[in-house]
């Protein structure tokens, strides 16, 4: 769940909003009560490597394609 925090609460705070991106929380720190910036936990490449390994193995198993001949005067016909 990401929560709102102001620029200035973010600089006064900002060892435990450090402390608190560590336990897994998000925020979105705000100016003049717009958007501007989100801090997030650094997503750990170990939990997604299974994810990534099945993508990478779904890939592979695709048929191949290959493409005909094609010329540039053709597009235009």
């Amino acid at each position: 769940m990401k929560r709102t925090i102001s620029a200035g609460d973010a600089n006064q705070r900002f060892s435990e909003l450090l402390r608190a991106v560590q336990e897994g929380e998000s925020f979105v720190v705000t100016s003049r009560g717009r958007p501007v910036a989100k801090v997030t936990p650094v997503d750990d490449l170990d939990r997604q490597r299974p994810a990534i390994d099945t993508l990478l193995d779904f890939v592979a198993g695709l048929p191949r394609r290959r493409l005909q001949a094609w010329r540039r005067e053709s597009l235009y016909e």
